[in-house]
């Protein structure tokens, strides 16, 4: 077991009312897909909030560390995520960096987002703990909205899901439990220190998944095993380039091994209730029209 994680099934992640007050809470790509949730969550606590991301009133970008001292200014938390991904090559120095000027601009309560089952994950991780005075690590697995809302998206309406990750079992979470999770831990007392594993209530293949949005959508949505090539090709007729796709695929061959094929209950202890089925998300998404076919107009 990770030494830095707290015991997360102690009296300690309970359901917890005490809010911290005065609070200023920077949410990194405030406009993403799980900042733009916890920003929503944030606000209807009545939670004052700043959103950073590369377009808007925060000005933010990884690379420009002359926006890290603007958006971290004042603030008393800070939830904490990298795009793709945590474990690409150089992320944990950024994050190391990072971690180090919120500390030295008093800001040190971070929530990081981090990968499950990822070890190159774990550097920026070390990195947080080793640095601010109160953290909170959220280890995700497969976001469900990955098939609604990123990469995945081209291929259900092309009917035909290309990845290489054979037959093995994940966990998929709605976002919007991971979204709930990360905002209590914002601002609420009793998180610091512990490393959350956040999972689905059940495991699917990839077989499974294509089977729910059928069901869902009235389509039928094949899986089709791939190689990692055969996948970087495909994500790319949705502009998708290569130095994004390829990273990504070796991730999946990398993870994508069984590692992760178990659920915990981690989600549920925190909020006091079962995470979202992915039968319940599918349903949901198939109502919003997103997985309807565009039609081309004729020219």
């Amino acid at each position: 077991m990770d030494l830095h994680h707290r015991d997360i099934h102690s009296a300690g992640l309970m359901q917890l009312t005490g809010v911290m007050t005065n609070t200023d809470v920077l949410v990194l790509g405030g406009t993403g897909r799980t900042g733009r949730r916890i920003v929503r969550r944030l606000h209807n606590r009545g939670i004052q909030t700043r959103v950073a991301s590369r377009q808007g009133k925060n000005p933010w970008s990884w690379e420009d560390r002359s926006t890290w001292d603007t958006a971290l200014h004042g603030a008393s938390a800070a939830y904490v995520c990298y795009s793709p991904d945590l474990a690409f090559p150089g992320v944990a120095e950024l994050i190391g960096e990072f971690a180090e000027q919120a500390r030295k601009l008093g800001v040190n309560r971070l929530v990081l987002l981090s990968g499950r089952g990822e070890k190159g994950a774990l550097v920026s991780e070390r990195a947080v703990q080793d640095t601010v005075a109160e953290w909170t690590i959220i280890r995700s697995s497969w976001f469900a909205q990955n098939f609604s809302e990123h990469f995945l998206l081209g291929p259900v309406l092309r009917s035909r899901l290309v990845l290489p990750a054979g037959d093995v079992l994940e966990p998929f979470i709605d976002l919007d439990d991971l979204a709930e999770v990360a905002s209590a831990a914002l601002v609420e007392q009793g998180h610091a220190g512990a490393v959350y594993e956040v999972t689905g209530p059940r495991l699917l293949s990839m077989l499974d998944v294509a089977d729910e949005i059928s069901a869902a959508t009235g389509r039928h949505i094949e899986y089709a095993p791939s190689t990692a090539e055969e996948f970087v090709a495909d994500v790319a007729l949705d502009g998708i380039p290569h130095q994004d796709a390829r990273p990504l695929a070796e991730l999946f061959e990398s993870i994508l091994d069984g590692r992760n094929a178990s659920v915990t209950d981690d989600l549920e202890r925190a909020l006091g209730r079962p995470g979202t089925d992915f039968t319940e998300y599918a349903r949901r998404v198939a109502a919003l029209g997103i997985w309807s076919p565009r039609i081309k107009a004729s020219a």
